[in-house]
């Protein structure tokens, strides 16, 4: 089935838009199985949905979450890893439980069975209903990288060379950032009942036009959702400059 696609104007739109959906699907389902991106795309989303929670009582008390991915190396405190910043950006402003928010830990002394565990708990929450993804300019989702195995489970993953460049903005140097990260693999993403990927920017343009448009290899990962049965793209303008007419 094609990649639906939803452009809007601007960031402040796709933002809306995207935590309307999820907002829609708690009322729908309050024990709603969410997973989550980190990165700066997601943010807007994020600061609508702290504001539904305040101002309009949007309830995520038995919301369960799972993040994407995790820098190897930085404590769940350090300012550049995810479950600080989704604690900064959403969990520590919504009526969550601190137990129902999983992001791999990247301090483990056994990624190996932190990976296994992750499966696992995804699992017996009975698989995740609704996936919020970004995208990278290499085509990736999560950090399966270009040649990642579509059937990929979550796993260690070396960074590309490219996608440490593009993060060096939140580190003090290019030395800084993280080499290894556990993400979740395209095969476990894939699984999600419901698939919402945002993306704005021109400099996003190339990578979604490549994964709506052009054909499905693990070159650009995120081209293997054109054959989820449930997959938006939500991109500004800028994004979809170089999309095909659809």
């Amino acid at each position: 089935m094609p990649i639906e696609v939803s452009i809007k104007k601007g960031y402040d739109e796709i933002s809306k838009r995207a935590a309307k959906i999820i907002a829609d699907a708690i009322r729908n389902k309050p024990n709603l199985v969410l997973g989550l991106a980190t990165g700066s795309t997601p943010i807007g989303c994020y600061r609508e949905l702290v504001r539904m929670h305040k101002e309009e009582g949007l309830d995520f008390s038995r919301v369960v979450t799972f993040n994407l991915d995790e820098y190897i190396g930085l404590s769940p405190t350090h300012p550049q890893s995810y479950r600080y910043f989704m604690d900064q950006k959403l969990f520590n402003y919504v009526n969550i439980k601190r137990e129902n928010t999983h992001v791999p830990n990247g301090l483990s002394d056994d990624f190996q069975k932190t990976c296994e565990e992750f499966e696992e708990a995804i699992k017996k929450s009975e698989g995740i209903d609704l996936q919020l993804l970004g995208i990278g300019t290499t085509g990736h989702i999560a950090f399966n990288e270009p040649g990642s195995p579509f059937d990929s489970r979550t796993r260690v993953v070396n960074v590309s060379e490219q996608t440490i460049k593009d993060n060096v903005r939140f580190f003090k140097s290019i030395d800084e950032v993280p080499r290894q990260v556990i993400s979740m693999g395209t095969g476990t993403i894939m699984e999600a009942r419901e698939i919402i990927l945002l993306a704005s920017g021109a400099g996003k343009a190339d990578a979604v036009a490549k994964s709506v448009n052009g054909p499905v290899t693990e070159e650009v990962p995120a081209s293997i959702l054109q054959t989820h049965p449930n997959c938006t793209f939500i991109i500004d303008e800028a994004a979809a400059s170089k999309l095909e007419s659809i």
